[in-house]
């Protein structure tokens, strides 16, 4: 890209300070106080999260509270997944910040956000991969933070408009981001109500002992409707609601970690999928790594971040001798992927076929199989892999091991078969919002360059 525009260093432009761990023994809450605590996971979207967060305790907020952010600071991630951004709005104000991030500070609102686009540009992220150092846990020093070079208009009033006009485009993505968010909570919801919290197999126990019909209690406990409405309802919905209600046990039985539905059991995740593990060409050898459309999507964990539940891009790619030479598995369609070193939990659906490195598993699903992509996907979003522990001293990390044993509750077939074809216009019309999502994060992306140069005019 051509301009005249003059390159500064990010030193010149912001004060860049760090975050800071929670004492030792302290633990996070998820019960909301006045102290959200933005950890990797947050960052990656303009907006930080509203949903899945969690809070520093009242009691621990004071051993930590130097290490805050405030209304308009650009935080970016340094440690494990590098590179993500994001913007402080009002809610997060004096929220406390991970050590695993740094706030960029003292700007305005349009300054924030033109740092926030240009950073995140390729130009942007090419210069932050450039500051990146480490082999085993890659880290992004404040050093060479500070000599990141920025292009930045001296113009303020140009820096805000160019800032305006690709926040226009953001804006929409992020009504398609929180519809999809809406649509993923709906999911969820019935998932956990069903397989987790066994409310329709805990209503027709109750009503057993009540002496009411456990049949219209499971109906209740599925649709939400009381019987008035149930009996109001049209006559195929009704026997369609009544076949789902009937699927579900009416009694619960121990296992091995604890009361589920009879009938229904623990299953390890290789005997209800292929698990395979990703994989990473000698970094040393740059001809294995491209960045073009035409060779293997090659997925990271900053990817997933950013993904929303379908995984559909990548940051690099390998050639197809690389995959061939490091016999790197190719993981097909509707394939669901695990981070399961450094930043543990991060879960999504392949949207064709893609390559990863050795920080994902995944989980290749029989056409035949019990599960569904849908319900394995839900089922690895609420699972807490606390339980399953680290198996590194350097980082958090689990090894292939027991991600292949990880238990994962199955219900009968048929019920399974019910809740995948509930959900799945939920999934199709989340994978639609994401394919807009794309195209109009790329004509945003393609925009910032040529606004910078002055092949497009910035409008007054």
């Amino acid at each position: 890209m051509t301009s005249n525009l003059p390159e500064i260093p990010l030193a010149e432009i912001v004060t860049i300070k760090g975050g800071k761990r929670l004492p030792a023994g302290k633990n996070l809450q998820s019960i909301p106080s006045k102290h959200p605590y933005i950890r990797v996971r947050d960052v990656g979207q303009r907006s930080l999260p509203r949903e899945g967060i969690e809070y520093v305790p009242d009691d621990v907020f004071p051993s930590i509270s130097r290490y805050i952010v405030q209304r308009n600071d650009v935080v970016l991630s340094i440690v494990g997944t590098i590179g993500a951004l994001s913007i402080v709005d009002s809610f997060y104000d004096y929220a406390s910040l991970t050590e695993n991030c740094v706030k960029l500070t003292g700007l305005d609102y349009y300054d924030a956000l033109y740092l926030y686009y240009y950073l995140s540009s390729s130009i942007g992220q090419q210069e932050i991969s450039q500051g990146t150092v480490g082999a085993v846990q890659p880290k992004l020093p404040i050093y060479n933070i500070e000599k990141i070079k920025v292009l930045w208009p001296e113009d303020k009033d140009r820096r805000k408009r160019i800032a305006a006009v690709l926040g226009e485009l953001d804006d929409k993505i992020d009504l398609n981001h929180r519809i999809n968010q809406t649509l993923e909570a709906m999911a969820q919801a019935i998932f956990k109500s069903w397989f987790v919290d066994f409310e329709p197999v805990k209503a027709k126990i109750a009503a057993k002992q009540q002496g009411r019909a456990p049949l219209r209690a499971a109906m209740t406990a599925i649709s939400g409707k009381p019987d008035a409405e149930l009996d109001a309802l049209p006559p195929e919905q009704y026997e369609q609601l009544a076949t789902t209600a009937a699927l579900f046990p009416d009694e619960l039985e121990e296992s091995e970690l604890g009361e589920i539905p009879k009938g229904w059991a623990f299953q390890s995740a290789e005997t209800l999928a292929e698990v395979g593990i990703g994989k990473t060409p000698p970094r040393k050898e740059p001809q294995w790594f491209t960045e073009g459309e035409g060779d293997w999507r090659w997925v990271s964990i900053k990817d997933m971040g950013a993904s929303g539940v379908f995984q559909q891009r990548s940051s690099e790619f390998l050639t197809a001798d690389a995959v061939s030479r490091f016999n790197v598995r190719v993981v097909p369609d509707r394939t669901v992927l695990l981070s399961f070193k450094l930043t543990i939990g991060r879960v999504a659906i392949t949207d064709g076929p893609m390559v990863t490195n050795e920080a994902i598993a995944h989980f290749k699903l029989p056409s035949d199989g019990v599960i569904s992509s849908e319900y394995l996907y839900l089922y690895l979003k609420g699972f807490d892999y606390s339980i399953l522990g680290s198996t590194s001293s350097i980082a958090d990390a689990v090894n292939s091991k027991t991600i292949r044993e990880m238990p994962i509750i199955v219900a009968s077939r048929d019920l399974i078969d019910k809740f995948t074809k509930s959900v799945a216009p939920l999934f199709e019309e989340m994978r639609n919002r994401q394919n807009e999502i794309a195209s109009l994060g790329a004509t945003r992306d393609a925009l910032l360059p040529k606004l910078l140069s002055g092949e497009i005019e910035v409008p007054v």
